[in-house]
């Protein structure tokens, strides 16, 4: 692997976000990756870089804490607008005209958003485990959450982090080791999500509150030209496999990938088949 990078980069507004950039070397250019991270506010740039840090013999990697994430500033705004300029001020700061774009639950939100806008900037774009429709995905959440059987959770207390209504960090803290089973394949309860976990419930609060009721993207699917792999666990039951059926049927150049042995995090749990389809999808289309 080549060389780690670890830095604070401020943004064209002042804040400064913290960023990782995994296989850069000056001796031999590579192309860049930008991997976005799930559940803004709670997940940090760790959940990426384990799932993409394979990729830093061929790539430059780059993962960062969103604003509201981990060790960025905790400053907004957080709309779907900010981050995608926060994209594009990585970008350059990288030095890249193209490069792959890859986001996982939440942050595939992001992707789609900046790829709809500026497709002619990527080269690539991996979404895992991600949805079109802000509102279904809340409803459906809520959902799966209240009637799992699994589950024994403050009903109230869940229906405030899926509307973006938390009282503060403390209730987002004690709302999230309920629900952790949702998130495995049947007989796995050893989600590793909260190991990345960062509380900061004003960034959840806003994510579900302001964005998602205004995210829906499904009419401009047709229009991303950029090669697309879409990944799914069989067994996701946040974002369900018709959610990534219906991404993969309405971009135009994509290919699907159903991960029978996964709940929400392929990534994770078939990390060997995660790397060779992400490797054979960027080695056919990008590079």
């Amino acid at each position: 692997m080549a060389g780690i990078q670890t830095s604070t980069v401020q943004m064209d507004d002042g804040v400064h976000l913290h960023v990782k950039l995994m296989g850069n070397d000056e001796k031999r250019p590579k192309p860049l990756l930008i991997a976005v991270h799930a559940a803004p506010g709670l997940v940090t740039l760790a959940e990426p870089e384990a799932a993409f840090a394979f990729l830093s013999d061929n790539f430059r990697v780059l993962v960062f804490d969103g604003r509201g994430s981990g060790e960025s500033d905790i400053t907004g705004s957080y709309t779907h607008d900010r981050w995608i300029r926060d994209i594009d001020n990585l970008r350059r700061w990288a030095g890249a005209e193209k490069f792959v774009l890859a986001g996982h639950s939440y942050g595939g939100t992001i992707c789609l958003d900046y790829a709809v806008r500026h497709g002619d900037r990527l080269s690539g774009l991996i979404l895992r485990n991600t949805w079109t429709h802000g509102i279904q995905l809340m409803m459906t959440a809520l959902a799966a959450v209240l009637t799992d059987p699994r589950l024994k959770v403050d009903v109230a207390r869940q229906l405030r982090v899926w509307t973006g209504a938390l009282r503060d960090d403390r209730d987002y803290e004690e709302a999230m080791p309920e629900i952790l089973p949702i998130y495995s394949p049947p007989g796995d309860s050893s989600s590793q999500m909260l190991q990345f976990a960062a509380y900061h419930s004003a960034t959840q609060n806003f994510a579900f509150n302001h964005n998602m009721p205004r995210f829906d993207v499904r009419h401009q699917l047709k229009d991303i030209k950029v090669p697309t792999l879409v990944i799914v666990g069989r067994h996701d039951l946040i974002t369900p496999v018709v959610f990534s059926e219906e991404i993969a049927r309405s971009i135009p150049d994509s290919s699907l990938a159903i991960f029978e042995h996964s709940g929400h995090n392929p990534a994770g749990d078939e990390s060997q088949k995660f790397q060779k389809t992400v490797l054979e999808f960027l080695t056919t289309s990008v590079l």
